[in-house]
């Protein structure tokens, strides 16, 4: 058995924490570079804003409807989203943090009521840390996301659903013939792992709700759709096939990209900013006790601007897999002085380690080099943690000089909240 405590538009919830003016109001999240919309609150879904709508189109909402545009504050987002989940661990023994704002919880031995357990710990957050949430609680993972997007659509549309359903939906508490009313009621497109292009193939074959879809023949969804379908619809019998994943695997690939606030057309700012992408892909790196063989430069114009256009990536393989910021950051200068041409309006660049491994099974080797040429774990730890503790940016590589303070290149966040929970300075004051 699972739950999933997911937490409600959760960028704008984190915004209005600590400005409880923007309740009731509309109020949207921007991309990293403000760009697009990618958190809406209610009252702003109500004014039709879909995800991405580009902020371009409907920056007009501002004076027509009192729309309120901020610029993401992920320093704010992450560190709310760990005080979230360490609250949403009592609700079970196993826990598996699925995204920022959702987390999977094993409930296999806890006793007693379940759905009074979930609403104590949904108004513990809420008390908190100021996080309204959604717990939804299934058989399997998929049935337990269903869940989750019942008790949040009951809530903010009274009539969808059974009133009761609503913040907290226990599916397993109910009986069969109300969980198939349920199913029925709510469209195939809401099932976890249907996405667009296999949701209207589903209602094509006049699948058009998820109680259609769970009384399908597993073997002849294998067949006609995927393996992966057939899982999901197992999944919706109550047959568990998706284990809960308390330890996420290893990233194959660690990307660190961005789009400039302004153009770069010198090689200078392209070195200081795709040295500080690596040295953030480093440390995500050493998160998970990994080492990168190869490491991919690239960087582009806008598409969409006019002039010339330029898109060149390289790879640069490294002579020993290695974790060591300096290491990494010395191959991506490398990578950008070969593709660098001037000439160009640069918009975009980036980094991806590749040929990923494990830092404990790399190839043995006789080391003949000089001492100050090895990876120094201990110095690289040290790094982290001061970063970790005193914000990232606090001490770097010195190709990322400047790295803290406003930069030509860096995202355009003209929008930006405080930091208010990591950031000393930025420690909201009340004054009597």
């Amino acid at each position: 058995m699972f739950a999933l405590v997911d937490g409600n538009n959760f960028y704008v919830s984190c915004e209005r924490v600590f400005r409880p003016s923007l309740n009731g109001r509309p109020v949207i999240v921007l991309s990293s570079n403000d760009g697009c919309a990618i958190a809406r609150s209610n009252e702003a879904k109500a004014l039709g804003i879909k995800m991405g709508a580009p902020w371009f189109e409907i920056r007009h909402l501002e004076e027509q409807e009192g729309l309120v545009a901020l610029s993401a504050n992920f320093a704010l987002y992450g560190d709310m989203s760990d005080r979230m989940m360490s609250i949403a661990a009592g609700l079970g023994p196993v826990q598996e943090i699925y995204s920022i704002d959702e987390s999977f919880i094993g409930l296999d031995g806890v006793r007693g009521d379940l759905t009074k357990r979930s609403r104590a710990v949904r108004d513990r957050i809420n008390q908190w840390i100021g996080i309204p949430c959604g717990v939804g609680i299934g058989a399997t993972k998929t049935l337990a996301k269903l869940a989750n997007h019942i008790a949040k659509t009951a809530e903010r549309k009274p009539g969808s659903y059974p009133e009761s359903l609503a913040t907290v939906c226990n599916l397993v508490n109910l009986p069969g013939s109300d969980v198939d009313a349920i199913l029925a009621a709510t469209d195939v497109g809401e099932v976890w792992g249907v996405g667009r292009r296999i949701g209207q193939q589903l209602r094509d074959a006049g699948v058009r709700t998820v109680l259609d879809l769970a009384r399908l023949s597993p073997s002849l969804v294998r067949d006609r759709w995927s393996v992966v379908l057939e899982r999901t619809v197992r999944e919706l019998q109550g047959e568990a096939c998706i284990s809960l994943d308390d330890a996420p695997s290893p990233k194959k690939q660690i990307a660190c990209t961005r789009s400039f606030g302004q153009p770069v057309t010198e090689i200078a700012p392209l070195i200081e900013a795709v040295s500080e992408f690596t040295s953030r892909a480093a440390a995500k790196l050493r998160r998970q006790s990994g080492l990168a063989g190869q490491i991919l430069v690239f960087a582009h114009t806008s598409t969409f601007r006019q002039g010339p256009h330029f898109s060149k990536s390289i790879v640069i393989p490294l002579r020993r897999p290695t974790a060591d910021t300096r290491h990494l950051v010395q191959a991506a200068v490398m990578g950008v002085t070969q593709i660098y041409k001037p000439g160009f309006q640069l918009s975009k660049a980036g980094v991806m380690l590749l040929d990923l491994m494990p830092d404990n099974v790399s190839q043995g080797e006789f080391d003949f080099d000089a001492p100050e040429t090895r990876d120094r774990g201990k110095l690289m730890a040290a790094m982290d943690a001061i970063n970790d503790r005193f914000g990232r940016g606090a001490i770097h590589v010195g190709s990322a000089v400047g790295a803290g303070a406003p930069r030509d290149w860096s995202m355009r966040q003209e929008r930006l909240t405080p930091q208010y929970t990591t950031k000393f300075s930025d420690i909201p004051i009340a004054r009597a």
